[in-house]
């Protein structure tokens, strides 16, 4: 676990609602400065709740610290504007938009144009080139490898001091998966810390230092990866051992 000094993230208790139906229970994890943590489970098990419920998209009880700042509830554009930004799954992306449109919105909150936008800029195409070649083409037109780095730089280009993906491989072809990661590990030694959910078990405990596993709203097991990955539970259940 990451000590009180270098905790970036905490949830206090916190659940979440939809409607009356309670989707997680009490849960208790945290994201330390600069660090890559993977939320695992199966299919319904809460993941991509636990993120909403972050970012402030649904209803919560208990608590969410950022930056020592408890964080109110039901407010994403407070949350964005703390430097938390979310890819959703299913990439989220404006198809009728270009390129250069999406990034553009990602910087909405930071201001949109200016020197500071293009130094922005300038970095999310340099660590994606292939969106530099694509920058007048609509963003609906581009593979869904493309629509991925895409989804990526535009909230890179709010400068999020905590980026939280949820399902960055899904759909993805295996070679395309292999760059998606690469360019997760790039982000992460930027300074950039990321909390994210991956149905790829393997996979995510391979490029994260620590990660957290739900079933059924719940976390189940904590622990290092190494510590996870050797877990006879953990080898049963999702990797196939």
């Amino acid at each position: 676990m990451s000590s009180d000094r270098e905790k970036l993230l905490e949830t206090h208790a916190l659940s979440a609602y939809y409607g009356q139906i309670e989707a997680l229970h009490a849960i208790e994890i945290d994201v330390g400065e600069g660090e890559l943590v993977a939320v695992l489970g199966a299919n319904g098990a809460g993941k991509s709740t636990l993120l909403r419920s972050i970012m402030g998209l649904i209803a919560t009880s208990g608590s969410v610290s950022f930056r020592g700042q408890t964080l109110p509830r039901h407010n994403p554009v407070f949350a964005a504007r703390c430097g938390i930004v979310l890819v959703p799954e299913g990439r989220g992306i404006f198809g009728p938009m270009t390129v250069a449109e999406n990034l553009q919105l990602g910087a909405y909150l930071l201001g949109g144009r200016g020197s500071r936008f293009e130094h922005r800029q300038q970095r999310v195409l340099s660590l994606f080139p292939c969106l530099k070649e694509r920058l007048s083409q609509m963003a609906g037109s581009l593979s869904g490898g493309e629509q991925q780095m895409l989804a990526v730089g535009r909230a890179l280009m709010a400068e999020p001091r905590l980026l939280m993906l949820d399902e960055p491989s899904l759909g993805l072809a295996p070679v395309v998966t292999d760059a998606t990661f690469a360019k997760i590990a790039e982000i992460r030694a930027m300074g950039t810390a990321i909390l994210l959910v991956e149905q790829n078990v393997g996979r995510a405990l391979a490029l994260v230092q620590r990660a957290y596993v739900l079933e059924s709203g719940k976390v189940i097991m904590h622990g290092t990866s190494a510590e996870l990955a050797g877990n006879k539970q953990v080898q049963s259940a999702y990797l196939g051992i």
